[in-house]
């Protein structure tokens, strides 16, 4: 059952402005990264279904937060159908993230008052997730839309709450770009997480990258 509430997630989403995107099968590696980054200031961290026995990952990530890691928002990402869906909002995320917009996932997440983030990438999908009652629709992939589809789709539809990810860096032209453009927030992975980085352990880079991403978010808006 989800910690915190649709609201409380959403705001802050919004108010943080990054959304780390991360995965890993090692659960104790998987918790030194998500203390990492709340040590540098994030407060939603979405971890990635992408390998065997991710749940199981998951599902200690979220005892380990809510013991440890106090005002920590854990979701799901790469979720494309209702059942995964389910299964994690019953380990306890708080949020479900997609790389693409299944209909049928919006009246679970909504059932349970849990915010469904799809991924769009065109202006009609980003129309239907919104009918479909998801408030933050996931650009996807960023790296291949750009700014201008921000910009071009917030000009009639100036109410849309977008989250990219795909292409966004921790550095200030890119994180300007995306913001000025309209984004509410954004999703970053690999950016965040250098592999040497973890391999060897430095945590403490990680958490570095965080804290400097989020004070560029906080000086471009």
């Amino acid at each position: 059952m989800a910690q915190y509430t649709k609201l409380e997630t959403l705001s802050t989403m919004k108010e943080t402005g990054i959304v780390p995107v991360f995965y890993h099968g090692d659960v104790e590696i998987a918790k030194k990264v998500v203390k990492a980054c709340y040590d540098g200031g994030i407060r939603a961290f979405e971890f990635a279904n992408r390998g065997d026995f991710a749940q199981e990952v998951f599902g200690e990530l979220v005892k380990f937060a809510a013991k440890e890691l106090p005002g920590m928002i854990m979701g799901i990402g790469s979720v494309v159908d209702p059942g995964t869906a389910s299964m994690y909002i019953q380990l306890g995320a708080n949020f479900v993230v997609g790389p693409l917009f299944n209909p049928a996932i919006a009246p679970v997440c909504n059932r349970r008052c849990i915010p469904y983030c799809p991924g769009c990438g065109s202006v009609t999908e980003v129309g239907m997730a919104q009918e479909a009652g998801c408030d933050v629709c996931k650009v996807f992939p960023g790296d291949v839309l750009g700014p201008k589809f921000i910009k071009g789709l917030k000009a009639p539809m100036p109410w849309s709450q977008l989250m990219v990810t795909g292409g966004v860096k921790p550095e200030k032209e890119n994180l300007e770009g995306w913001f000025k453009a309209g984004v509410t927030c954004v999703g970053m992975g690999s950016n965040l997480f250098p592999k040497d980085a973890i391999a060897v352990g430095d945590w403490a880079r990680i958490s570095k990258l965080c804290a400097d991403a989020l004070a560029i978010v906080k000086e471009v808006r």
